[in-house]
């Protein structure tokens, strides 16, 4: 073969590998994220945590301590997936004792609302007392890549409304690690440490990935941080997943996500077994080794988040249940309030449990993605919606001889309120140099409690906007142009639409929700996707043009 006839051929060969990958080039960018996390994190086997240990002997008696402070927080957890309300899956062999427990033992939250309907800034919201919207957190970071996979995957022609891609937005946008908690923001670890406290942060963070955002520049002195998200490897014999196809989201996930975790900044390793048990174990562990010294603990649960996967010891008890998907999930809140349980039942061994403030709550209301229609109920809406079913949560904390046990609290609050209760209840103030929107719930709950004055509560992703105030919601939409306004106190389920008949409540709450926002910076980072979000199915319902929705922006 002559010289020519062969760089005929290997030109031939190279034209058609070019071909081949611009065809497959969807394809190629859906799994390109695990790729990348393969080369770039090569993931070590499990080992040890190396805790760091308190003293051998405590300085106080525990009563005479500070009292340890304890946040679990689940990932997508539905109202009705807790059953202290006497709902969630209990007719299927699922209810959650041990969450409900907290509130027997201290307080049930009526009007518990997540700080957004979306994780990252009701987290921040978490960890700041502060509107996140404050300091420039508005969206959930996204990795620009996404807008070059998302017309593909969201292409389903029977779709009644289209995603909106602004690929020139998400061209200039920062790498997905520098999307976080700016490092100025005083963190409630960060407050508690300056009182004395060791802090530990177990599991999600998703407020930033450089050094200067992750929990150790945040005021944590440990961090096991979740550096990916699979619950266990998908190929694992201790696994039983349910993928949802009719989901673009979930395509994405499968592929791209990973099961490894970091301590204190050190390279990925694999977690033990099935992601809830492990953080967990680990959990208890460190408890044990700081039972000496006042302590702050932020468990960060990443169930019951998509990709839905369970472990299959918590699955096979519940052969029960003949929907495949609706087991895999309900054996998904099995694992987080067997993990509550296990948290208190250490507290209790050691000693602890009467000068422990345990929180609990989920960072928004579960998604309509996952094709479950009854995990918000009785309420409209999913995350991603500011209606009920995406901002109330399941929100019960207790603390011995202080929180006086069984109440039913019916004010609303909301993840702006722990920072400043807990710094109370530890002797501390509250930063001066800014504004803090939470309150010291503490004087509300003792038992001769005082009246919480009426506020304000709002939430904000661009122009999609809600408030609460005096049982009276307000939401505006700009994709579509549309206002709800609803009377919690006689419509909880926000079935009547008020604005025609209240057009003064209307106008005094839009005026006043624009007073509000009218001095907040812009975001850090822009939008650059808007998803439209049916109120009332899930996704993998068919849906008619006489439906609700909104779009909302990434």
């Amino acid at each position: 073969m002559t010289l020519r006839k062969r760089l005929g051929i290997t030109a031939l060969v190279l034209l058609g590998a070019v071909a081949l990958l611009y065809v497959n080039r969807i394809e190629l960018l859906k799994y390109s994220l695990g790729w990348y996390t393969d080369i770039r994190f090569p993931r070590e086997p499990n080992k040890p945590v190396p805790w760091m240990a308190g003293p051998d002997q405590a300085d106080k008696p525990v009563g005479q301590r500070p009292p340890n402070i304890i946040v679990i927080l689940a990932d997508d957890m539905g109202i009705n997936d807790v059953s202290t309300r006497g709902g969630g899956h209990t007719a299927e062999g699922v209810p959650t004792p041990n969450i409900d427990s907290i509130a027997r033992d201290g307080v049930r939250f009526d009007q518990g609302y997540a700080g957004a309907a979306v994780c990252t800034v009701s987290r921040a919201a978490l960890m700041t007392g502060r509107y996140p919207w404050r300091f420039g957190v508005e969206f959930t970071p996204t990795p620009g890549a996404m807008s070059r996979v998302a017309p593909a995957l969201y292409g389903d022609t029977k779709r009644l409304y289209p995603v909106i891609v602004d690929k020139e937005k998400a061209e200039k946008s920062k790498d997905f690690n520098d999307l976080g908690m700016p490092a100025s923001e005083i963190t409630v670890a960060e407050a508690l440490k300056a009182r004395g406290y060791h802090t530990v942060h177990i599991g999600k963070w998703h407020l930033g990935s450089t050094p200067e955002m992750r929990p150790n520049n945040q005021g944590f002195d440990e961090t096991l941080f979740m550096e990916s998200g699979l619950h266990l490897p998908v190929n694992s014999p201790d696994v039983e997943n349910s993928r949802q196809d009719f989901d673009p989201i979930d395509k994405f996930l499968w592929p791209n996500m990973r099961f490894g975790v970091s301590y204190n900044g050190g390279k990925w390793f694999e977690p033990a077994k099935y992601l809830a048990d492990y953080y967990t174990d680990e959990a208890i562990n460190a408890i044990q080794k700081n039972k000496n010294r006042p302590f702050f603990m932020y468990l960060a649960h990443w169930g019951v988040h998509t990709p839905l996967q369970a472990s299959k010891e918590d699955y096979d008890a519940l052969s029960n249940i003949p929907d495949h998907r609706r087991r895999v999930y309900a054996a998904m809140v099995r694992s987080i309030d067997r993990s509550v349980g296990r948290v208190l039942q250490t507290l209790k061994d050691q000693g602890l449990e009467e000068n422990t403030i345990v929180i609990f709550a989920s960072d928004n209301g579960a998604p309509g993605y996952i094709g479950l229609p009854d995990v918000n109920k009785p309420y409209r809406g999913w995350k991603l919606t500011m209606f009920e079913g995406g901002l109330r949560v399941p929100y019960v904390a207790k603390w011995p001889g202080h929180i006086a046990a069984g109440t039913q609290y019916q004010p609303p609050i909301s993840n702006i309120d722990i920072m400043p209760t807990v710094l109370a209840a530890a002797g501390g103030t509250l930063p001066t140099d800014r504004p803090i929107d939470g309150v010291n719930l503490l004087p509300y709950l003792t038992a001769k409690p005082a009246t919480q004055p009426p506020r304000p509560l709002y939430w904000r992703d661009g122009p999609y906007q809600a408030m609460q105030e005096n049982l009276w919601k307000l939401i505006v939409s700009e994709r579509p142009k549309k206002e709800w306004l609803f009377n919690l106190a006689n419509d909880p389920t926000e079935k009547t639409n008020l604005t025609g008949e209240q057009p003064q409540k209307l106008a005094q709450m839009k005026a006043q929700m624009a007073a509000h926002h009218a001095t907040m910076p812009p975001s850090m980072w822009p939008s650059f996707i808007e998803l439209p979000i049916e109120i009332d199915k899930t996704l993998d319902q068919v849906h008619e043009p006489s439906d609700e929705y909104v779009y909302w922006y990434n």
